[in-house]
Order: structure tokens, then C-alpha cells, then sequence
């Protein structure tokens, strides 16, 4: 029930660091989930039977410490309040727990808080909060294993036409639906036409699907704002990779988080004033 803005934001934002707990279980297992999907079907191709392994979903097994395996009691994983009662440490073995943790769960807390800090409790906010969640465990996911599954992206896209099918955001649906498919086949024709000058691969599929998704939320107009963007951060974070020495073996630096980080500067600032951060 409706109280007030400031106090129906504050109890998004804990909703949101609740959701952020839950995302860094999906950015940790989802990988591995797939993984293990992939080897199970490689198994039954090849007419072999697939290893035997541990049962491992969302929800199972209960959270341990990867270190000595003691599980995590319900008091030790209360979102951010934890790590700091802990002081960053397994309590079992003291093995540091990474500050991603707290990290993904506050960026999640805020972003909800800001959805409906401007939304006000309206279906329009509960879709960002939603498109925020799947914003962030796409950019972890894609840094940690440059994999964007498609069972994030695909869903993501489809909520956007949804959304503006529903009248949920202000996008009209025909706008929505250009977006995605204009999203989907500028990066797949920028891929193939990298591809036959180079012969290397400069992008993955789950790009042009994120880029769809992008489309579908914000309309065909923010595309070339979004695109502008990412290259700009993803330029930045890359020349300063390098020059710490950072990179990663190949010299790679995934496009996808930067992909997010535009999503995100286009649903807080709007993609328009996109342009004008980046100085045109």
C-alpha cells in the first residue's frame, strides 16, 4: 500500500539488495550450469554417458565456502550486513569472501531504489527493477566468462516488448519492436563484415541478442546513443587494462558489461543526454 515515495523506494531498495543476494547465485552457478548442460549433450552425441556430478541448480546445493565447504548459516547471508559482520571472511576457515558480493547486491539495492524513487510504485518501475537485475548479472556473467546465456537475454528482450505492449513504459510498441531487430542485425552485420576483413571473430552472439534487448526497452532512436556509449567505456577500461598490465590471456575484453553500463546510463539519464556525456 501506497505511503509515501521516500519510504516506498527505501523498501525497493532493500527488496533490491534481497534480489542482489539471489544474483550473485545466478552469476556464480548459471555459468557452471550451462557448462555442465553443454558436456551432458556433447556425451549423448558422442553416445557416451555423461559424468556424474552434483546435483546443481539455483537453489541446490546451500551456499558454502568453496575453501573448507561450511555451509552458509541464514544469518551469515544477509545482504551486505553479513560481509560486514564478518569482516569479509568465511567464519569457519577465514578465507576472504570477495567484495562483489556486497557490491552487486548495493548496485542492485540502488538501481531498484532508484526505479522507484522516480516510477513511484507503478508497474513502469517494477519493469526497470527488473531490466536492472537482468543488467546486472549479464555484466558479471559476461566479464567472468564472456558468455551471455540466453536465458537471460532472450527473456530480457521479450519483457521489453511486453512491457511496451502493456503500456508498462512509454515506448510505443512498433518503436520496441524495430529497436530489437535493429539492435540484433547492426551488430550481426558489423560482426560478419569484421569477420570477412579479418577473418577473426571481433563479437559474440550473445552481444547482438543484449544489443536486441537494448532495443526492445529503449526504442531504435537510443541505439546509436547506447552503442556510443559502450565503445567509449569499454575504450577507457580497455587502454587502462592494458597499461596496468589487466588483460586477460588474448588480450580480450568482453563487450557485454559495457553493453550494461550504456543500458543503465540510458535508463537513468535518458538516452539522449547520452550524447551529451560523451561530448557530441
Amino acid at each position: 500500500m501506497f505511503v509515501s515515495p521516500m519510504v516506498d523506494a527505501a523498501l525497493a531498495g532493500i527488496l533490491g539488495l534481497l534480489v542482489g543476494s539471489f544474483l550473485n547465485v545466478v552469476i556464480h552457478r548459471l555459468p557452471q550450469m550451462l557448462e555442465r548442460q553443454w558436456a551432458a549433450e556433447c556425451a549423448e552425441l558422442n553416445g557416451t554417458a555423461a559424468p556424474e556430478v552434483e546435483a546443481l541448480n539455483l537453489m541446490t546445493p546451500r551456499s558454502r565456502c568453496p575453501k573448507c565447504g561450511h555451509q552458509i548459516r541464514w544469518y551469515e547471508n544477509i545482504p551486505v550486513i553479513s560481509y560486514l559482520a564478518l569482516r569479509g571472511k568465511c567464519s569457519q576457515c577465514g578465507t576472504s569472501i570477495g567484495v562483489r558480493y556486497p557490491v552487486v547486491e548495493i548496485a542492485t539495492g540502488a538501481l531498484f531504489f532508484f526505479a522507484v524513487r522516480r516510477w513511484g510504485a507503478t508497474p513502469e518501475a517494477a519493469a526497470w527493477c527488473m531490466f536492472s537485475a537482468a543488467i546486472v548479472a549479464l555484466a558479471y556473467i559476461d566479464w567472468d566468462t564472456t558468455l551471455l546465456p540466453d536465458d537471460i537475454t532472450l527473456p530480457l528482450l521479450w519483457a521489453g516488448l511486453i512491457a511496451a505492449a502493456l503500456r508498462f513504459t512509454p515506448l510505443p510498441l512498433t518503436q520496441a519492436l524495430w529497436g530489437a531487430v535493429a539492435g540484433y542485425m547492426s551488430l550481426w552485420l558489423i560482426y560478419h563484415a569484421f569477420r570477412l576483413l579479418t577473418g577473426k571473430q571481433g563479437m559474440g552472439y550473445g552481444d547482438f541478442k543484449l544489443f536486441a534487448a537494448l532495443g526492445a526497452w529503449f526504442g531504435w532512436q537510443a541505439l546509436i546513443p547506447i552503442i556510443l556509449m559502450a565503445s567509449v567505456i569499454g575504450a577507457i577500461i580497455g587502454i587502462a587494462m592494458k597499461l596496468s598490465s589487466g588483460l586477460r590471456e588474448g588480450g580480450y575484453v568482453p563487450f557485454g558489461p559495457f553493453l550494461a553500463a550504456a543500458g543503465l546510463t540510458a535508463m537513468i539519464f535518458g538516452p539522449s543526454s547520452i550524447l551529451g556525456v560523451i561530448g557530441l
